[in-house]
């Protein structure tokens, strides 16, 4: 498995927020708490378009190859083109806008933040669609499957149809860190599975997936972020605050294999539309005190045939 790190002219200073590969591109989206929106091109090596704004970004999104979306600290939203760099306003939350995600099935732009409202817009005139404003607590992420919207506000994930809103809440008993389709890693180092469309046989389950020896004691850590490999199913990836990635075959309910720790936290992951890519941002997270302020990294991980096949069926590399 062969691995590079991004080696940017102008460095990224401050923390990354997310990083996202393009829809059907090596193109990889960079938000930062420097309050730049960076495109670089992992093919050539080249970084292609870099917007500089006035608050700290965190989170970014694809729209499409041409368009991506940007959630800032002072609550803005905006869109860019990809090609000439020119943003515009979508709208505006009345606190830290925290998540922004597009909707292909329904053509939304959908944001949320901690003034504990989600707000939508329609994605080819930009004007409002809405807004719910019920949500007991700020919302730290959201994700979508289909017409299906999973926010995580407080310790619940909520469940929402975009069809109807009809919402279904599922309560955790802790602060939920982030929220990817069927999977929800959670800030007390446990992976939950749920079955959205539940039969008699899926009864879900969790597991810690980031319990480390510290001081001859384990303790668990911090689950950042999570991302599955679109070419194998049953396959993900999870990191953590301690600078761990680590490779997880759902299906067997097993971990498969743990990378070297990075300089720093892993904050964001994901793979390229092939699962050819993964990449992995290692940043400061604000989120300890004892937390030094180096410049964050980005690696590039080739997987190639580092699986042969999927991983429950007992004919990976890794056992």
């Amino acid at each position: 498995m062969n691995t590079i790190s991004l080696n940017l002219e102008d460095p990224i200073r401050d923390a990354i927020s997310r990083i996202r590969f393009g829809p059907h591109s090596n193109n990889l989206l960079i938000s930062s708490w420097d309050s730049s929106l960076r495109l670089y091109d992992v093919d050539s090596s080249k970084l292609r378009m870099e917007a500089p704004g006035k608050a700290a970004l965190l989170d970014c999104c694809f729209e499409n190859e041409n368009v991506c979306l940007s959630a800032a600290s002072d609550g803005s939203v905006y869109r860019y083109d990809l090609d000439s760099g020119v943003k515009v306003s979508v709208g505006i939350h009345d606190d830290v806008a925290t998540c922004v995600e597009y909707s292909p099935t329904t053509c939304q732009i959908i944001s949320a933040g901690w003034d504990r409202k989600i707000n939508f817009w329609d994605a080819r005139s930009t004007q409002s669609h809405g807004c719910l404003n019920s949500l007991a607590s700020e919302v730290e992420s959201i994700s979508l499957s289909g017409f299906c919207l999973m926010v995580a506000a407080g310790s619940s994930v909520d469940i929402y149809d975009l069809r109807s809103f009809k919402k279904s809440v599922h309560t955790k008993g802790v602060k939920v860190k982030c929220v990817r389709p069927i999977f929800n890693p959670k800030v007390d180092g446990r992976v939950l599975l749920e079955y959205i469309c539940r039969s008699s046989s899926d009864e879900g389950y969790a597991f810690r997936c980031h319990p480390k020896s510290k001081d001859g004691k384990r303790h668990l850590v911090t689950v950042n972020d999570i991302a599955f490999d679109p070419s194998i199913i049953g396959s993900f990836v999870t990191g953590d605050n301690d600078g761990y990635v680590t490779l997880w075959d759902a299906r067997g309910r097993k971990r498969m294999f743990e990378m070297p720790r990075y300089p720093k936290s892993v904050v964001s992951l994901s793979y390229s539309h092939d699962g050819l890519l993964l990449a992995v941002a290692s940043s400061y997270a604000y989120q300890e005190a004892n937390e030094i302020e180096e410049p964050p990294q980005i690696f590039i991980h080739e997987m190639g045939n580092f699986y042969l096949t999927s991983p429950s069926s007992g004919a990976s590399k890794y056992k």
